[in-house]
């Protein structure tokens, strides 16, 4: 049965009936007459952001710590060019996300009429879908298709483009059951030839290694308790890109660490030797994979994914399988147990895996009197260890740290931004972490440099009472591009030094938070229990070494085992620049 009603209200009667409680949003103009139906209900909570990018980066903390789906509502102009920076950060790190942009009346568009701007011809590039709804009776039923495109699949993005008079105008409502969305049906399940073929190849490897992404969080808790079935069943190793974390607990027996441009050498090394490479939901992204010719050049690869276009896009596999991570491995294990649970002898793998582990490639060289980094986020770790506990992170060598030395046990507690790398949106993810976890301890890490992009966000903090902890480890650089201009550049370091920064204290009490500055390391466990215990926002401003390096790194353009690794490490050439090349 329909029901006539606005378009404004229908957005709204929508939401509801897909079951969202919370929207990030900043009005305007084109989008008052939503704004005008949020203010009449009470089911929807509306989370007034400072800046509409912040809107989107909120959406996605709260999409990733929930698994369902992040909404904002921007206005039209500068308020949808202001979100294209989220959009595209939720499409490569495959975040579903509703975004509803306001647009000037139809009869309008193409005149450069007030805040008027090409939306849809903007974000078509950066999002899984769009649509531009010019009749209000066909609008509830393109929202219910959008949350579908949104979260079939591969999760990602899409956008509403609502002209002011659609809003206005009065059509038909239809309900969700009513809509047909049979046009796009990803699949989801491996053919049992595919199934037999894994676990053909998981009986005979000697060398295996597992490599997951994010694509095992997206597929759902599920998904990652299979994973942990399978990989503690089989024993064999197991590895994660930097948005897998928490999928394989980090205590577990078989966890590697990261991989990657900054991940551990024992990871790193495991994927270049291994003999049968098992990616599990992870894209082959180039901060993984280095130099292309040279990696894992000695390994049959599998590679499930439900995301058909990421198979063979950078990598050539063996045995491709398109499915949902979930269901894949479900199968897997039936087949692998039914035939026996047989493997191949991992033993000398594991004993080669173990001579890595000591190098220690985390070690660094530890100081009394000034805080490092390392060490800030170790003592993090130790006194929030078994807390209800979320983490988001900026963009840089903080970012890196964090991913190396905070342990994660579950999924779903790691927010960060991988593909794009964008700084500020750690702190507005934590605001929508915060959001949709009320009772929880909710931690950005943060560079300086990174959370000034976003500071603005103290704000929204304050206002819905938020008791966000901001932990920014200041070192007064810009601290990824000074490592790399020191490294590869000849220590030209070209405006890498970040200067005229403000009392972080001073700025915390101004919004009205509670601020707390840090440089003595022993004071460091006191100060970090009393950013923990406090009942608000705070802005914790650790002063860091300045020049510190983060390390292992993989140098652009080098292979998995060309890792500089720090000159506190037990293996390696000690280099001019205090790095260690392996």
């Amino acid at each position: 049965m329909t029901r006539q009603m606005t378009g404004a209200k229908m957005v709204v009667q929508a939401l509801k009936d897909q079951g969202v409680d919370t929207v990030f949003g900043y009005p305007g103009g084109a989008v008052l007459p939503i704004y005008d139906e949020i203010f009449q209900q009470n089911d929807i909570k509306h989370v007034l952001v400072r800046h509409e990018q912040a809107a989107l980066h909120a959406a996605e903390g709260y999409a990733r710590s929930t698994g369902k789906v992040g909404v904002a509502l921007v206005t039209s102009g500068p308020g949808a060019t202001n979100a294209v920076t989220g959009l595209t950060d939720a499409l490569l790190d495959s975040i579903p996300l509703v975004v509803f942009s306001g647009q000037v009346p139809t009869f309008m568009i193409g005149t450069d009429g007030f805040q008027e701007a090409d939306t849809v011809g903007i974000t078509r590039p950066c999002t899984k879908h769009n649509w531009l709804v010019k009749d209000t009776d066909t609008l509830s039923g393109t929202i219910h298709q959008a949350f579908h495109v949104a979260t079939s699949g591969r999760p990602g993005p899409v956008l509403i483009d609502l002209p002011k008079d659609v809003q206005f105008a009065e059509g038909n409502y239809t309900a969700p059951a009513k809509i047909n969305v049979s046009h796009y049906q990803p699949r989801v399940k491996a053919s049992i030839e595919e199934i037999n073929g894994i676990v053909d190849l998981l009986e005979k490897a000697e060398r295996p290694v597992f490599y997951t992404g994010g694509g095992v969080i997206n597929s759902g808790t599920g998904a990652s308790q299979l994973l942990r079935e399978l990989v503690d069943a089989t024993g064999f190793p197991i590895t994660s890109t930097l948005m897998g974390l928490g999928a394989y607990p980090a205590s577990g027996k078989s966890w590697l660490g990261m991989l990657g441009m900054h991940g551990l050498y024992e990871a790193n090394m495991a994927m270049h030797d291994c003999d049968l490479m098992i990616n599990i939901g992870a894209r082959f992204d180039d901060r993984i994979t280095g130099r292309i010719q040279d990696f894992s050049p000695h390994s049959t690869k599998i590679h499930i994914d439900i995301d058909p276009s990421s198979i063979n896009k950078v990598i050539r596999v063996d045995l491709p399988v398109i499915g949902d991570v979930g269901h894949v491995l479900e199968d897997v294990l039936k087949v692998w147990k039914s035939r026996g649970r047989k493997t191949a002898d991992t033993s000398a793998w594991w004993k080669q895996i173990d001579e890595w582990r000591e190098v220690r490639c985390l070690t660094y060289k530890n100081s009394d009197t000034i805080i490092k980094p390392q060490y800030a986020l170790q003592r993090l770790q130790e006194l929030t260890k078994g807390m209800d506990r979320y983490i988001t992170t900026e963009v840089g060598q903080h970012q890196m740290w964090a991913a190396q030395f905070l342990g994660f046990e579950d999924p779903n507690r790691w927010m960060t931004s991988g593909g794009l790398g964008t700084m500020g949106y750690g702190f507005p993810a934590s605001i929508g972490v915060q959001m949709a976890h009320p009772d929880s301890l909710v931690v950005n890490v943060a560079g300086e440099a990174s959370w000034l992009m976003n500071m603005q966000e103290m704000g929204t903090a304050m206002q819905y009472r938020l008791p966000v902890k901001q932990f920014i480890l200041n070192n007064e650089r810009l601290g990824m591009v000074r490592q790399w201009q020191q490294l590869l550049h000849g220590e030209r370091y070209s405006s890498s030094w970040s200067e005229a920064l403000p009392d972080f204290v001073k700025l915390a009490e101004a919004f009205g938070a509670k601020g707390i500055q840090c440089s003595d390391p022993k004071d460091l466990d006191d100060a970090i229990m009393e950013m923990i215990e406090y009942d608000g926002p705070v802005i914790f401003d650790c002063l860091v070494e300045k020049h510190e390096n983060c390390f292992p790194m993989i140098p652009s353009g080098k292979a998995h085992n060309e890792m500089l690794l720090g000159d506190a490490s037990t293996e390696g050439a000690i280099k001019s620049d205090g790095a260690v090349l392996v």
